[in-house]
């Protein structure tokens, strides 16, 4: 199961089935950004495809010697644009594909609308979802909540992403669902309706253990999405964001004009790809030993790299060696920016708390250590206000619960009064009484061992003793173990065999750790393939708009762009 090539093969298929000679491709918003996470434009020429544009967009020229590629949702905007388009086209020949199905009566509303027949195809190709990584996929929606209900826009489309993702895969689930969410039974109940109403596309051959399809809630575990990441994709997003494989560096000091904006993409770039899921001081080991090689060409410039500022100024001082290798620039300038902010806001010290608080059962030494980084000043509001969360989520009824002496802390240090209600709204979001699962097992913290990653100069170890709660869901589904009980089936049928073919899907966003657990999953348990989806992707940064108090946490997670959580 790989949502990456599913992807590609239905774009390659388009461009294929399309014929030689000159070609545009002609998209909407959300097509646009789905091609190019799979594709680059360089790729996609060499297709003979020369033009890319919107399709609402109102500045096209005529251009009779191209054929037209339609790639587009099957929204009602874009079926009228379409049908404006057929009544004067600007192109030859249009071969149109839409994402997820597409009713009867649009079909009918276009052919109408085709008088000079220059439609030579129309179909669905079920590329409805952002293909994040091979295992991993989004359908970069934020806000698909009201308190703990379905957003009414948004299960329609939460649903249509699914099923997409269904039958791109080419799978017909079996379904089970998180009990402790109403969301997650809703969805399940939605995809279940698509399945039987549109059953000849889900007639698959059929397989000797039936593909299983998992629905969670992203308030079983609030605590995830709160910690620092350590790994490259993990911590790129995290710290600078990736918005469908686009960074964008144009606040770095000193950045250069083409380092502005840079693209990370695994299918494009070999180091990237290589080092995906390595923490960081082994990415900056490797980028040190890339950049040696390259300097053995040169003798009689020898230069030791001893640091990650060693390596920027080896960069800045070599433009030949830019020009060899654009890769390893990029890539030395986004390291270079991570280490700066790791500095700068003390995040070694930050996610050694955090994964005390995440893992550990010691009131005592937490309540000291939260509350004397409050008082550090370079810890950052954000920082602070998400250390505080996970001290309410972890010892929310801890007889001995300092939680209102540090928002005391919070106003101390300045932190915006709105900023101070998310704690609160994190507990009612993700607490002990919302939760179906048990996020937090007391353990004796003399039994958690403590993981050191040793690497390039300047970049000090870190832990990373978290797992996430998916981890051990996954490790209880696979074993068998999964209590129906917590997880029941859709419909009558169960599975008596281990699942081979898992999709997960998590309502209100998945995170790079545990895309990092599926990863490590699929490699290590035989006979199990793995598909982690969500509504988006988190990381932690704090969006620049801001929301009235009724908004603020509908909740933190589901409102994630409008309020604590960017996404992907």
């Amino acid at each position: 199961m790989n949502v990456t090539l599913a992807v590609k093969q239905y774009i390659s298929k388009m461009i294929e089935n399309s014929g030689p000679g000159m070609k545009v491709l002609l998209m909407d918003k959300e097509t646009t950004s789905i091609v190019s996470v799979v594709y680059t434009q360089s790729e996609i020429l060499q297709k003979e495809v020369y033009l890319f544009e919107r399709i609402d967009s109102q500045n096209r020229d005529n251009m009779k010697h191209l054929k037209a590629i339609c790639f587009l949702r099957p929204t009602k905007e874009n079926v009228e644009n379409l049908i404006q388009e057929l009544r004067r086209p600007k192109y030859s020949v249009y071969f149109i594909y839409f994402s997820n199905v597409i009713s009867k009566s649009e079909i009918k509303a276009l052919a109408e609308a085709d008088e000079q027949e220059v439609v030579a195809e129309v179909q669905e190709f079920y590329g409805d979802f952002i293909a994040v990584n091979p295992h991993l996929f989004s359908l970069n929606l934020s806000g698909v909540a009201r308190g703990r209900s379905w957003e009414p826009t948004l299960l329609p489309r939460t649903t249509q992403g699914l099923t997409s993702v269904l039958l791109a895969l080419k799978k017909c689930p079996m379904i089970r669902y998180q009990l402790s969410s109403d969301m997650a039974k809703r969805l399940g109940e939605s995809v279940k309706q698509i399945i039987t109403k549109e059953y000849e596309l889900f007639d698959f051959r059929k397989t000797e253990v039936p593909p299983l399809l998992l629905i969670l809630d992203r308030s079983d575990d609030a605590i995830t999405p709160l910690l620092n990441q350590w790994t490259y994709q993990a911590m790129v997003h995290e710290l600078l964001g990736l918005n469908n494989n686009r960074i964008d560096l144009s606040r770095v000091p000193g950045i250069s004009k083409d380092l502005k904006e840079v693209v990370l993409s695994a299918e494009n770039d070999e180091f990237y790809a290589n080092n995906l899921y390595l923490n960081f001081g082994e990415i900056g080991t490797n980028i040190k030993n890339l950049m040696e090689d390259f300097q053995k060409k040169k003798p009689k410039e020898q230069q030791k790299l001893e640091s990650i500022s060693d390596m920027k100024a080896f960069v800045d001082n070599y433009p030949q060696f830019k020009k060899m290798s654009g890769t390893v620039s990029k890539h030395v300038t986004v390291v270079g920016e991570l280490s700066r902010l790791v500095s700068e806001r003390q995040l070694m010290e930050v996610s050694e708390l955090e994964q005390e608080l995440a893992c550990q059962n010691d009131h005592s030494s937490a309540s000291q250590n939260v509350r004397r980084l409050l008082q550090n000043p370079r810890v950052s509001e954000m920082d602070a206000v998400r250390l505080v969360m996970l001290y309410a989520l972890r010892y929310e009824r801890h007889s001995s619960s300092i939680l209102p002496g540090l928002m005391e802390e919070l106003n101390r240090k300045g932190v915006s009064e709105k900023h101070c209600r998310m704690v609160t709204s994190m507990v009612e979001y993700g607490g002990k009484r919302v939760r179906g699962s048990d996020l937090v097992n007391p353990q004796d913290a003399v039994a958690i061992t403590k993981q050191f990653f040793k690497g390039l100069k300047g970049v000090e170890n870190v832990y990373t003793q978290h797992a996430p709660l998916l981890q051990e869901t996954l490790d209880q589904l696979i074993k068998g173990r999964l209590k129906d009980s917590h997880f029941p089936y859709l419909g009558p049928s169960s599975l008596r065999d281990r699942p081979q073919d898992i999709i997960v899907f998590v309502i209100g966003g998945a995170t790079y750790e545990e895309a990092l657990a599926i990863y490590n999953l699929n490699r290590t348990v035989p006979g199990v393939r793995i598909v982690l989806g969500g509504t988006t992707i988190h990381n932690t940064k704090r969006s620049e708009s801001s929301t009235t108090p009724r908004d603020l946490f509908a909740s933190v997670f589901h409102r994630s762009s409008q309020e604590y959580f960017c996404s992907v």
